[in-house]
């Protein structure tokens, strides 16, 4: 994957620093290059930095040095809060087998690497919380051992001494449906009898996560007959040519979206998202978007988009409170900043580890950064911001 220097949205390229945009993980404040030649024509480069961040606590000033290839982002001060992170751990108990590209999938040993993660993050000792980014059993997982298997691994994070946070990925919904799903993995619900799977909470005053329910129009999780499984169908009939809508054959670009295993957030979510940017905004709140389907092409494959990413981001572009998104669903990972400037982190998946390694990690937030520290396969990834 490729990773971008992060640029401010009110400054054009600078045509001189271009060869100073890949970089393996975006810094944490703007530098600025200077270069001194000697005699022997031997050039050093030294980039410098210094942000002055303002505390309710009083005012700290951090000074960040890169030297060469070094980075000192974050080294010398402490987080806001911490948080670990996991997606598509997609446990069942059978022989390992290959995706429908024919990547080697681990059924068994993925339960395993979750189990490291939640020893890993109980012996950090500073995590606040967890994130479980969706898919926690696999669709080939025997139906009759559906929701033992999801019990199972449920009861694994709940080793966790502190409060997960789950989102549903479409192999939950391959197992359970929502009404069955839902209350094993404690989401809350809006109090109106519906099974919607999204929600907010925060942390601490200054940043607030918001959970998207990436499948609320889909194909898989609603009653044959519910609106929102109808809705997907049409989407699907009118979007995808092919007899299997599970089939990407024959789409072009990001209409490659347009299969059964991704999903739209439907118009009621849209409203409730809209609302939640509005009061954080209010709030002087930053905000972290979670969501099991990618919302950004430039960080995922074409296949694993939500399917109105487009309307969801134009809808998060209106605010500027929206900081970096997080998904999974994508086994590969990816990373990318869109025009807007907003972080995309696609976390790799735990399925897909070969015995013995891991992807897992745990997240520092600091005012304007976040500091993904990934272990194994999930590698480590810096997100800078303005305020």
């Amino acid at each position: 994957m490729e990773y971008y220097l992060f640029q401010s949205r009110k400054k054009e390229v600078d045509p001189r620093k271009e060869r100073f945009r890949q970089y393996p993980t975006p810094p944490l404040c703007s530098p600025f290059s200077v270069t001194i030649c000697a005699t022997t024509h031997i050039f050093w480069r030294f980039r410098f930095s210094i942000q002055i961040n303002t505390m309710e606590a009083g005012v700290r000033s951090d000074v960040c040095m890169d030297l060469g290839n070094g980075l000192a982002n974050g080294q010398g001060k402490h987080p806001l809060f911490s948080f670990g992170v996991i997606s598509d751990v997609q446990y069942a108990d059978i022989p390992d087998g290959h995706s429908f590209l024919g990547v080697p999938r681990y059924y068994r040993h993925s339960i395993l690497v979750l189990q490291r993660a939640v020893k890993n993050w109980n012996d950090h000792k500073n995590l606040n919380f967890v994130i479980n980014f969706g898919d926690i059993v696999d669709g080939k997982c025997p139906k009759d051992q559906s929701l033992n298997a999801v019990k199972k691994v449920v009861s694994e994070f709940e080793n966790f001494h502190g409060p997960v946070y789950h989102m549903i990925g479409n192999h939950c919904l391959y197992n359970l449906p929502r009404d069955k799903l839902l209350p094993l993995l404690k989401i809350p619900n809006h109090g109106d009898g519906c099974t919607h799977a999204y929600y907010d909470f925060s942390p601490t005053p200054g940043y607030r996560f918001v959970v998207l329910d990436g499948y609320d129009i889909s194909a898989i999780g609603w009653p044959h007959d519910h609106p929102n499984r109808l809705e997907a169908l049409k989407i699907l009939s009118e979007k995808n040519p092919n007899s299997d809508k599970n089939s990407p054959e024959g789409l072009k670009g990001v209409d490659r979206r347009f299969v059964m295993f991704n999903g739209a957030v439907g118009n009621k979510q849209m409203e409730w998202l809209d609302n939640v940017l509005k009061d954080a905004t209010n709030m002087k709140q930053k905000v972290i978007i979670c969501c099991h389907v990618p919302l950004d092409p430039g960080a995922t494959s074409k296949t694993t988009l939500l399917w109105n990413y487009d309307q969801v981001m134009d809808l998060i572009h209106r605010y500027d409170c929206v900081k970096v998104c997080l998904s999974g669903h994508n086994h590969q990972g990816g990373y990318s900043v869109d025009s807007r400037g907003v972080h995309h982190r696609v976390l790799d998946a735990a399925l897909e580890c070969t015995p013995g390694t891991n992807a897992y990690g745990y997240i520092d937030v600091y005012d304007n950064m976040l500091s993904l520290v990934g272990t194994d396969q999930m590698k480590s990834t810096k997100f800078s911001f303005d305020f």
